[in-house]
């Protein structure tokens, strides 16, 4: 291999970076321009074929469904519930939450409630910024707060969308008989959680008011990092239960916030921040019916995996796999009717009863939709195209094999090379860049999950060591949310003040950093320990 291979194959890396950082383009368009640039240099420097290139794009497009999917059905949630007010009396609820207490209103809200809304495919980047607002925080406090808070449990968003991701990226390349459960991949992602989520904790107490809120509210930041340990512990011991983690943690930390309150004698709920105009709408419109469709979605997926019959069939059985399309032969499996993104748009029409939506707002709720949906969702699918071509480069389809080392191996000799046994300690930044360049955890695994399992593979470390580096690679991506600047610009933009997210993101990166070594330093360890 040469360095010529090296520097082409990073090409298409650097050709994102300068779309987003120096153009300043959306992640749609970025991924476009990184797409591009990736088909050339391996049809042109990688001997790969446009019918590899072609068949790759299409495999990437329906892996990234568990994801890019996710994202429309989520989308489509979001605005029915807007459209219909439910969304609105939710805000008007968690607006009364601990008004007593600072530090546990900013654990029960920000992690509890954010972490809850984000398993169940809501976006706190959009949703929280105005309620924290209108409970008196400052605009930039109230634009950092969301961004940082949900990534302590990053992995499990979206039903747990990353770690399903990167199962099946880890099955696709162990092979047939050396397959790792759900289990197994989130016995070893679990072990970051207390740690990650606790210093995300602190972080937001910094951010509200520095040295002395981390001194008012350093118990209820450890009870949440020990809650979400234990709780994580519990859910990744069975495969069934995995991808319920963050929904579990999620109520789990309100739970102990709740509980916290009751203790120290404090309201859980105080009205008097309400409007009249806020106090009259929470009397005519009931909490139970504004939480239905959440309310539906959990209980469909507790369900889908809590018996665990009904688990192993939509998941191991029926797998309803796409056949042909994949250049080298392999089925891609779909389990569509498994996967959260059903559920979701299944939720959504349960629920129509419910929320009796008047033909206008059903109108309003698909307008809505068709205006943000399209542009995520395909941010979200394209990067994943990107990663399978970077995989699938220098295949043959008449030779049925690699007549040359692909992107990936590239990649993955030269840091095997050069980092040797301190590649642990890199890989969580490797994370920390492609979460910045995709935009998200999932993204990120989705295109160097089997980059950083070659490369572990190539230092000759075990299964258990495999996941480990992924798992460092995978938080390093969700830790990135901190400094997006399309989420932290989502925040700025729902309470109207864009440009305000400039201030936030260099405080914003300076977190990432430290959460980012401390979780690499996490890594190193985790594979000394077990490797």
């Amino acid at each position: 291999m040469s360095i010529t291979q090296l520097l082409l194959t990073l090409l298409p890396i650097a050709v994102i970076l300068v779309m987003l950082i120096v153009f300043r383009k959306a992640a749609d368009i970025s991924g476009i321009a990184g797409w591009l640039a990736v088909s050339l240099v391996a049809f042109f420097f990688f001997n790969t074929s446009i019918e590899v290139l072609l068949r790759s794009t299409g495999a990437g497009l329906i892996r990234s469904f568990s994801v890019s999917l996710i994202v429309a059905t989520s989308l489509l949630q979001m605005a029915f519930m807007e459209k219909t007010g439910a969304l609105k009396r939710i805000i008007i609820f968690v607006k009364t939450i601990s008004s007593e207490s600072r530090a546990i209103q900013i654990m029960l809200i920000n992690i509890g409630f954010g972490t809850l809304m984000v398993a169940v495919g809501a976006t706190p980047v959009s949703l929280l910024p105005p309620i924290l607002v209108a409970m008196g925080y400052s605009t930039y406090v109230a634009i950092a707060l969301p961004a940082i808070g949900y990534d302590s449990l990053c992995t499990y968003a979206l039903l747990g969308a990353p770690i399903v991701v990167f199962v099946d990226v880890a099955n696709n390349f162990l092979g047939p008989g050396n397959e790792i459960s759900l289990h197994q991949a989130g016995m070893v992602f679990y072990m970051f959680l207390p740690v990650v989520s606790t210093l995300i904790g602190f972080c937001m107490l910094w951010i509200v008011g520095k040295w002395q809120a981390i001194k008012e509210g350093w118990v209820p930041c450890l009870v949440t990092g020990l809650t979400i340990g234990v709780v994580a512990y519990f859910t990744n011991r069975y495969d069934n239960l995995v991808v319920l983690t963050g929904v579990m943690c999620g109520i789990a930390v309100i739970a102990m916030m709740v509980l916290f309150l009751k203790v120290k004698g404090m309201k859980v709920i105080d009205k008097s921040r309400l409007t009249p105009e806020e106090l009259e709408y929470e009397k005519s419109y009931p909490l139970w019916k504004a939480l239905m469709p959440w309310l539906i979605l959990i209980g469909l997926i507790l369900m889908l995996n809590l018996p665990k019959d009904v688990f192993n069939y939509l998941y191991r059985t029926l797998k309803l796999p796409v056949t042909g399309l994949c250049a080298d032969g392999k089925p891609l499996d779909t389990r569509f009717l498994w996967q959260a993104y059903t559920w979701i748009f299944v939720s959504v029409v349960l629920a129509i009863p419910f929320l009796k939506p008047t033909k206008a707002q059903m109108k309003d709720t698909l307008k809505v939709w068709w205006k943000r949906a399209p542009r995520p969702v395909f941010a979200a699918a394209i990067f994943f195209a990107i990663g399978e071509i970077m995989n699938m480069s220098g295949y043959s389809i008449v030779d049925k094999g690699f007549v040359v080392p692909s992107m990936i191996k590239v990649l993955a000799t030269y840091s095997a090379d050069f980092f040797h046994s301190a590649y642990g300690a890199v890989v969580t930044f490797i994370g920390l860049f492609g979460g910045f360049i995709t935009g998200s955890e999932a993204s990120t695994i989705a295109m160097f999950a089997k980059y950083s399992l070659t490369t572990a593979k190539e230092l000759a470390l075990p299964v258990t060591g495999l996941i480990i580096i992924t798992a460092g690679l995978a938080f390093g991506g969700g830790l990135a949310s901190v400094i997006s600047p399309a989420k932290l610009q989502n925040a700025a933009a729902s309470i109207d003040k864009i440009g305000e997210e400039n201030k936030v993101i260099r405080i914003a990166f300076v977190f990432a950093l430290i959460l980012t070594t401390v979780t690499s330093l996490f890594t190193v360890l985790l594979l000394l320990l077990n490797c």
